[in-house]
């Protein structure tokens, strides 16, 4: 089973390290990892998406709670987060395909920042099932470079 999980912790040495032992530790499976300062700087958000179940998930966010440097954990439910990815893209675009590459990109609202004589980079922001199909329509083009962000939630 999936869970998205976010911790806001002290953005102290070694933090992240320990969070991410603790999850292996109990067996978990980390599907995407996003760690960055929050609006306050001495404060840091870690959201993780992971896969095991329930009881496994129960146990590690008590202990979770015991570390020191933990301020709050919150487990989203279906529907509790607005989750958002973002993907940097390039892709094959000739001469031949660009326009074709061009109207998936506009149907998605993307952004395209680099523009070459063979290929687009293209950046889009989306929750996951989106990023997934686009990335799909854009596979028989070829994608040449994929960079992305891994799942980032905030409570609605």
């Amino acid at each position: 089973m999936r869970h998205t999980i976010s911790i806001l912790v002290e953005n102290k040495f070694g933090v992240l390290a320990r969070v991410t032992g603790l999850f292996s530790g109990r067996g978990f499976n980390i599907d995407s990892l996003n760690v960055a300062p929050t609006h306050e700087p001495t404060l840091s958000r870690i959201t993780a998406v992971l896969k095991g179940d329930e009881a496994s998930l129960i146990l590690a966010i008590k202990q979770l709670g015991k570390l020191v440097n933990v301020i709050e954990i919150t487990d989203f439910k279906e529907g509790q987060a607005v989750q958002r990815e973002l993907v940097l893209v390039k892709v094959a675009a000739t001469a031949k395909t660009r326009s074709e590459v061009m109207q998936i990109c506009e149907i998605f609202r993307t952004k395209i920042v680099n523009v070459d004589h063979t290929e687009l980079i293209v950046e889009l922001v989306g929750d996951s099932p989106k990023v997934t199909a686009f990335l799909d329509l854009l596979a028989p083009f070829g994608i040449l470079e994929l960079a992305r962000t891994g799942t980032l939630a905030l409570k609605r």
